[in-house]
């Protein structure tokens, strides 16, 4: 049972991101390429963030529980601001890029609009931020006990696949693409 429930909530998650990566963006190389340096921007800053909050939690006093608070506060603001950063210098990196494409090409046009490397670089970021918070809760669903046993939720696993798709997969294409139009002006 515990596979079926594995199985059913990766699907649940990653599915509707799964098929806007098949028919949206598989077909195109330039797409896939920027999707995945999404994904690596996002692994980026969460690197350089996780290893500040290390930082600062190792030369902090491990006993005060209310600065250790502080710092996870502190460790989240800055995670989110740390993306948000990463997410502008990525969009730099692929206008510069896009320019220099349009420079060397025979065509007018560029090779991808400012709409579909929002989506595309927005795809990216998302996939990759829910499946490192969807990884724990697919390692819980394997066994060898299950949630839901001794009085909790049994419908916790399929809450969580719902939640990662709607909040993390297609928030963040959405706040790319709001970001990316706003950047340009």
């Amino acid at each position: 049972m515990t596979l079926a429930v594995f199985f059913g909530c990766a699907f649940i998650a990653f599915g509707p991101s799964f098929s806007l990566f098949v028919f949206t963006v598989a077909k195109d190389p330039l797409r896939v390429i920027i999707l995945i340096a999404g994904a690596f921007f996002w692994l980026l800053s969460l690197l350089l963030s996780s290893l500040v909050w290390f930082i600062a939690v190792k030369a902090s006093n491990s006993q005060d529980l209310g600065l250790q608070r502080g710092l996870l506060m502190f460790g989240v603001f800055f995670s989110v601001l740390l993306q948000e950063v990463f997410r502008f210098v990525y969009y730099r990196l692929l206008r510069k890029a896009n320019e220099g494409l349009a420079a060397i090409s025979d065509d007018d046009g560029s090779a991808i609009s400012v709409r579909q490397m929002a989506y595309v670089a927005g795809l990216g970021f998302g996939i990759m931020s829910g499946a490192f918070s969807m990884i724990n809760v697919l390692s819980d669903s394997l066994g060898p006990g299950t949630v839901g046993i001794f009085g909790d939720s049994q419908y916790y696993f399929i809450t969580a696949g719902e939640l990662l798709q709607s909040l993390m997969g297609h928030d963040k294409v959405e706040y790319a693409h709001t970001e990316y139009v706003l950047y340009k002006y």
